[in-house]
């Protein structure tokens, strides 16, 4: 089992009759898109979107700062000038690398309104693309698994994994057409640990490959290090997934978990009597905040429990979490719906040495899912409350919710760029 250090260091934040085969072709690299992209057009209600950032100070004091209005969790226009400054701009967790063993393989997901496939190509590179037809705007593949070519199921236009189109279906007559400008549109992507991250940002479609260690510098800030010595690695063998859409604003789901552990003892009983939460801690980094607490449940013999002897709960902003105790990782995908709906997605990893042992692999993710339908309700409460005219602000209780508040500063950081 993986021990976490006891030691971490503090770094506050700042702020389709004849078809054209072109497979043997001298091709060129797919085009690169301008960061005009078609996601991030501008629209008018943005503007009055732009004007309830300012509801929310982040240069205040904790003590006596006010969180954010509810029209933040409630807008659709700020949800959508979200999607334009947080999600559309930086380094994004979309997957896991196991996702992506073996040449041919693919998965494909869906951040705001853009579609996206991540596949590893026949050399083995991993690739990334928006997951959408040149022809007429079909999307190419759906779930996961392997292919060696994409073939858009509307009229058979058929791409490499490389994104080059290979096939251009009953075009004779075309004119001004040169299937190099119609490969598929790239995203760049990189690899983390056992993570696959995309950045949606136009502005470096142009580059054709990314230095990882500027990645994770970018995401993870002075971070990275911390997270590698506390067992967050490759290492881990992958379990299961669960996926939860719950009906509350996306960051109603972070808030919930950046509370450092403030509601665990009112909404978790059976979590809390396995932690000393006397012993709970936060950390900030750039952007990531980790919660840590030791374990409260006795050992027996060979028996660590699911949680062992200590827990550690990271926020990677804006919307990861990474949870690493006793022998499992899992972690929360949050992905925003709409301006009151979100779809969670766990992905449960654990110590090679367990992972044969089905009875305590079950209990473990029975105990996992308690604790998420309890924090569903909770969520989709606080959700109907934040919707009432009753509530406009809240606050802080500075003990415990500084990582909620370094959150909502990252936020107000971003929507004013």
């Amino acid at each position: 089992m993986a021990m976490l250090t006891k030691h971490i260091q503090v770094h506050f934040f700042q702020l389709p009759s004849t078809s054209f085969n072109f497979h043997s072709c001298n091709h060129r690299s797919p085009p690169r898109i301008s960061a005009a992209l078609s996601f991030r057009n501008p629209d008018s209600r943005l503007i009055e979107a732009r004007k309830l950032v300012d509801d929310f100070d982040p240069q205040i004091p904790l003590e006596k700062a006010l969180t954010p209005p509810s029209s933040w969790y409630i807008d659709p226009s700020f949800f959508a000038l979200e999607l334009n400054h947080v999600f559309y701009r930086g380094w994004q967790a979309v997957g896991y690398v196991e996702q992506l063993k073996d040449a041919h393989d693919f998965f494909t997901g869906r951040l705001g309104n853009v579609e996206y496939v991540v596949c590893k190509d026949n050399n083995r590179k991993v690739r990334a693309f928006h997951n959408v037809c040149r022809h007429h705007a079909s999307l190419l593949a759906s779930g996961c698994g392997k292919k060696s070519c994409f073939v858009c199921p509307y009229h058979g236009w058929t791409y490499g994994l490389d994104g080059i189109l290979l096939k251009a279906t009953r075009i004779d007559g075309i004119q001004n057409f040169d299937e190099n400008d119609f490969g598929l549109v790239p995203l760049p992507v990189a690899t983390w640990g056992p993570f696959v991250l995309l950045n949606l940002d136009g502005k470096l479609s142009s580059k054709p490959d990314v230095d990882e260690d500027k990645v994770a510098r970018e995401w993870l800030g002075t971070c990275a290090d911390v997270l590698r010595l506390n067992g967050v690695d490759a290492s881990l063998s992958y379990v299961c997934r669960r996926e939860y859409t719950i009906e509350c604003n996306w960051k109603v789901f972070c808030d919930n978990y950046l509370d450092g552990g403030y509601h665990v003892p009112y909404a978790h009983k059976g979590l809390a009597s396995n932690l000393k939460l006397e012993s709970y801690s936060t950390e900030l980094f750039e952007t990531v905040s980790i919660q840590s607490c030791k374990g409260g449940g006795e050992s027996k013999g060979d028996d660590i429990g699911r949680l062992g002897s200590e827990a550690l709960y990271a926020f990677v902003y804006p919307n990861f979490m990474i949870n690493r105790y006793g022998p499992w990782m899992d972690t929360n995908l949050v992905l925003p719906l709409g301006p009151r709906k979100c779809l969670v997605v766990f992905d449960y990893f654990l110590e090679a040495s367990f992972k044969n042992d089905d009875s305590f692999i079950q209990l473990s993710l029975e105990d996992s899912e308690s604790v998420q339908n309890e924090d569903i309700i909770l969520c989709e409460g606080v959700q109907k409350g934040l919707e009432s005219p009753a509530y406009k602000f809240g606050r802080y209780a500075p003990s415990v919710e500084n990582a909620m508040h370094h959150f909502h500063r990252l936020l107000h950081c971003n929507l004013t760029k």
